[in-house]
């Protein structure tokens, strides 16, 4: 069972690493989260615990072009 901050994250994560510029959606997302999230300094993939790893790895498969 992932845990909300498992997927906040995550997604965070994601969107900062595959945002496609300052007008996409995935941009206006991780701008809409920077409201409510704050990340941690060290925030990375390799800093996700197992869950999260795996939503990442997820969203990663199921956004490639």
């Amino acid at each position: 069972m992932f845990d909300r901050f498992d997927i906040v994250e995550a997604y965070y994560l994601f969107f900062c690493h595959y945002h496609e510029g300052q007008w996409s959606d995935k941009y206006r997302r991780l701008s809409k989260m920077s409201r409510y999230f704050k990340p941690k300094p060290n925030l990375s993939v390799e800093t996700l615990t197992e869950n999260g790893r795996e939503i990442y790895n997820n969203l990663e498969i199921s956004h490639a072009n």
